[in-house]
């Protein structure tokens, strides 16, 4: 008896065993993943998108930076907004990227909150190496990012880009503006551009700089023929 009695112990231990790796994997499958694959399917502003992931379309809030307002219901256009969002779809408009999660998954709007990865490049860190966004915006941290997007954000400071180029635009509430400042932005804007600019898109592409954002140094309106604010594209 005593060897029939080991044996109905060892079944039993061993179905235990099973039945907890099968729970393990329950649980696993139903986790949400670090990262996924993505098309974009529009550009709404310089710091949300529309994008159709696992067959189903989502909006996008990029995680940690926070592009000028050009379609708020109680704001002006804010200066560079438009110039963050012309970046935007030039890079992202039908491209397949990564959205890779860190913290909370969605905001109050129901929107994914995603870094996002197009050709090895985290785009949100390029807006702030730019001068388009500020870092903003700390859900849950800490951030995976965070040390290596202030550092693109402390860059672009230093260099007055875009933004940056307007005293006391950029503040920890967000971007403050009014109408009588537009002038002295575009008087900013032009002498920033006047210190070097490119006679030619062929100079500006032997200076492989190409495409030239509004904002950027080299870039003028007479280069940009449509007035998209991206020149010698």
């Amino acid at each position: 008896m005593q060897p029939k009695k080991h044996l109905c112990l060892l079944v039993i231990w061993l179905l235990l065993i099973l039945a907890g790796c099968a729970l393990d994997n329950s649980t696993n499958s139903t986790e949400q993943p670090d990262t996924v694959i993505a098309k974009v399917k529009r550009v709404i502003d310089g710091d949300t998108i529309q994008v159709e992931v696992n067959g189903q379309e989502e909006n996008v809030r990029m995680l940690l930076v926070d592009t000028p307002e050009t379609k708020h219901p109680n704001l002006p256009k804010q200066p560079f907004g438009e110039d963050a969002t012309a970046f935007a779809k030039e890079i992202l408009t039908d491209q397949n990227i990564k959205l890779e999660f860190d913290g909370p998954t969605r905001d109050k709007y129901d929107r994914l909150l995603a870094y996002i990865w197009i050709d090895g490049k985290l785009f949100n860190e390029w807006l702030l190496e730019k001068g388009l966004a500020r870092y903003a915006y700390e859900y849950d941290p800490p951030y995976t990012y965070k040390k290596q997007m202030k550092q693109a954000e402390n860059n672009a400071a230093e260099q007055k880009l875009g933004i940056w180029s307007i005293t006391n635009y950029v503040t920890e509430e967000g971007f403050q503006f009014n109408e009588s400042e537009t002038e002295i932005t575009n008087n900013i804007q032009a002498e920033v551009n006047s210190a070097h600019v490119y006679q030619t898109c062929k100079d500006a592409r032997k200076a492989s700089v190409t495409p030239l954002y509004r904002g950027d140094k080299g870039y003028s309106d007479q280069l940009d023929g449509d007035g998209d604010g991206v020149a010698c594209e």
